[in-house]
């Protein structure tokens, strides 16, 4: 799906393309390009174009739309502001197969949650599990349900559970680090 996806997205570039660290090194290693088309994007950031929102958790109702300052913020705002989460769209997501992620913190157990919609198949479930149970570290750090109206996974993830993941991250490392969780775990299933 991952390789599918970003061959997808490279042949729309028509010719050469801009990829960051991760996704030309892919690329490279998959051979889905030659690489004097393939250019890096060293500096910048993915989530420069990112649609932004905060959103009251009670009636989802918008907030506020923000620009990428406000991923500047440390994570612990949410800790702050409990009844608000905060909604971002991607070009990047949509590479890897993600439709958004929002981020809040559990009401009950104060922990960082993440909440996205995975596309793909139902097919993937013992895939998809197998990644979240052998990297993330806490017992019932997920919540993985296929949602057949919509034909892709919900899945909820604890984000105090991620590898790496600390109260001093920004919002917006916090989404990089969800980004590159999400992207090996479409790379898992792509060469299980």
């Amino acid at each position: 799906m991952l390789r599918k996806r970003l061959l997808q997205y490279i042949e729309e570039s028509n010719g050469s393309v801009a990829l960051f660290p991760l996704e030309k090194e892919y690329a490279e290693k998959h051979g889905l390009l030659d690489t004097e088309k393939i250019t890096g994007r060293e500096s910048g950031s993915r989530f420069k174009e990112a649609y932004i929102e905060r959103c009251d958790k009670e009636t989802e109702e918008l907030i506020a739309q923000e620009s990428l300052v406000f991923l500047d913020q440390p994570i612990t705002y949410l800790k702050k502001h409990k009844n608000e989460f905060v909604f971002l769209e991607l070009e990047w997501f949509d590479v890897i197969g993600v439709e958004a992620v929002s981020i809040e913190v559990d009401d009950v157990f104060g922990t960082y949650d993440a909440m996205l919609g995975l596309k793909l198949q139902k097919k993937y479930r013992s895939q998809i599990e197998h990644y979240l149970e052998h990297t993330l570290k806490g017992e019932s750090s997920y919540d993985l349900l296929f949602n057949g109206e919509d034909g892709l996974w919900d899945l909820n993830i604890t984000l105090n559970d991620l590898p790496d993941f600390h109260e001093g991250l920004t919002l917006l490392a916090s989404y990089e680090l969800i980004y590159y969780f999400l992207f090996h775990l479409l790379q898992t299933v792509d060469e299980a």
